[in-house]
């Protein structure tokens, strides 16, 4: 499957492009997009190229932080009609839930999670793209993105108790302070802002409770959340596959209910155990490998195979190639064939 996301992604991209010395149009055309795909912000594009495309540019350019410059471009505005929903809300944890159950209205490669479980609050963020791409320049602009996007809510000064990224530290981290302030963690396990303790409880400067009904029935009208039964079925599967308890009955009696009670919701949203299982693992593999820090042998183990040899062959199933061959497609800006 191939995900897409809105063109407003790319807001800013030719200006900046020009600005680091850099010809837009030849980029654009070397990843299969155009300038005037651009145009229209509401546009749907695929996410790789465009991965692909911001990886090639901080290469070219040799501006490690090019991600973080074209996140300078966004605006809460560039979400689009979800833009009109979030500033309503009362404070940012609503913000926050709101963008992370909708984040498919604007962004269908952009995963966010809000973890309140433990202290700081987290809010993790990844990206998939059902094909070979890499990450790091895209992580980058979604994380300060995201930045932008809680201080044009709360607070222009506002910042994180630290900020997290997956890839190493770059030679020169002071653009990452001036955008995330002086708390940095490079080669975490895993990319996003922990919050202090309050921080979910600030108040939107400008929302409106008079507005939030009206805004409410505007979002059924543009999005439907993924039904409750499959979100929860799925977090579950997520937490048991590398302890090796995945299985239908343990997802049952953690959710309190029995499995044809189960199975029959899982059935009303024409979904399945087994199918969510599925899901998880490639979703999950493909967050894996992208990340050099997993060997494969430990990959393996946390989508809950028994043997690496298991893995790889439901991994060649499943995407037509090898994990290895996957990971070496994904490090590269150069557009690798689609193993679908």
């Amino acid at each position: 499957m191939r995900y897409f996301l809105r063109a407003a992604t790319l807001t800013g991209y030719p200006e900046l492009a020009r600005s680091c010395g850099l010809d837009p149009a030849r980029l654009l055309a070397g990843v299969g997009l155009r300038e005037a795909d651009l145009a229209a912000g509401d546009r749907w594009i695929p996410a790789a190229p465009v991965a692909r495309l911001l990886e090639l540019s901080a290469e070219q350019s040799g501006r490690e932080d090019f991600g973080l410059r074209l996140a300078g471009f966004r605006r809460l505005s560039t979400l689009g009609p979800l833009s009109l929903v979030i500033r309503e809300e009362p404070d940012l944890r609503s913000a926050l839930q709101v963008l992370g159950t909708y984040q498919h209205v604007y962004n269908g490669a952009m995963q966010l999670r809000l973890d309140e479980l433990e202290e700081p609050a987290r809010i993790m963020m990844w990206l998939e793209f059902g094909e070979p791409a890499p990450v790091r320049q895209g992580l980058d602009l979604t994380v300060a993105a995201l930045m932008g996007i809680i201080r044009e809510l709360v607070s222009s000064d506002w910042e994180p108790l630290s900020a997290h990224f997956s890839h190493p530290a770059p030679a020169d981290p002071e653009p990452y302070r001036r955008a995330f302030g002086p708390r940095l963690r490079f080669t975490s396990n895993y990319t996003g802002l922990d919050l202090r303790a309050g921080d979910l409880d600030s108040p939107i400067g400008r929302s409106d409770p008079t507005m939030r009904p009206y805004t409410r029935q505007f979002l059924s009208t543009i999005a439907t959340p993924a039904p409750a039964a499959t979100d929860q079925v799925g977090e579950l599967v997520e937490v048991l596959l590398p302890l090796g308890r995945c299985s239908m009955a343990q997802v049952s009696r953690t959710l309190g209910i029995e499995p044809r009670t189960l199975h029959r919701k899982l059935a009303e949203q024409q979904d399945s155990f087994s199918s969510i299982v599925r899901g998880t693992r490639t979703r999950l593999a493909e967050r894996y490998l992208a990340e050099d820090r997993y060997s494969l042998t430990d990959v393996s183990h946390l989508l809950g195979f028994g043997a690496p040899s298991a893995f790889s062959r439901w991994f060649r199933r499943q995407f037509m190639t090898t994990p290895s061959g996957w990971r070496s497609a994904s490090r590269s800006a150069i557009e690798a064939p689609c193993p679908c």
